[in-house]
């Protein structure tokens, strides 16, 4: 996260407003997959939110029968924990990238000489 800071000083007033709006619209809210863990999670709907299709596929099998039931209840309590690192590691992910987009496509300016 540090590391986004440090590149995220490099840019100007209106490449940090284009950088906070595409990474609302790229990331991934914290609210939205909270409550898809609350309503849906039994059924993987968070982990299908994130991206984690195997393990959401996974868990909706599971769902399906009784004693998975039990194994992704268990499942269900543990990714309470963990659903936050990874709206947290996602979204620095989405702006490590469009940082890089950013910094691409700025102008290099040529070295000032101090005579």
């Amino acid at each position: 996260m540090s590391y986004n800071m440090q590149r995220k000083s490099q840019l100007d007033a209106r490449e940090l407003m284009l950088l906070e709006s595409e990474v609302k619209t790229y990331g991934k809210n914290m609210v939205v997959a909270y409550v898809l863990w609350y309503f849906l999670g039994i059924f993987g709907g968070h982990r299908f939110y994130m991206g984690k299709i195997g393990t959401a596929v996974t868990q909706l099998i599971l769902s399906l029968t009784g004693v998975g039931m039990i194994v992704t209840g268990v499942w269900w309590v543990v990714d309470a924990f963990l659903l936050h690192t990874w709206v947290k590691e996602r979204n620095a992910y989405v702006e490590s990238n469009i940082i890089d987009q950013i910094l691409i496509q700025k102008p290099i300016s040529p070295p000032s000489y101090n005579y």
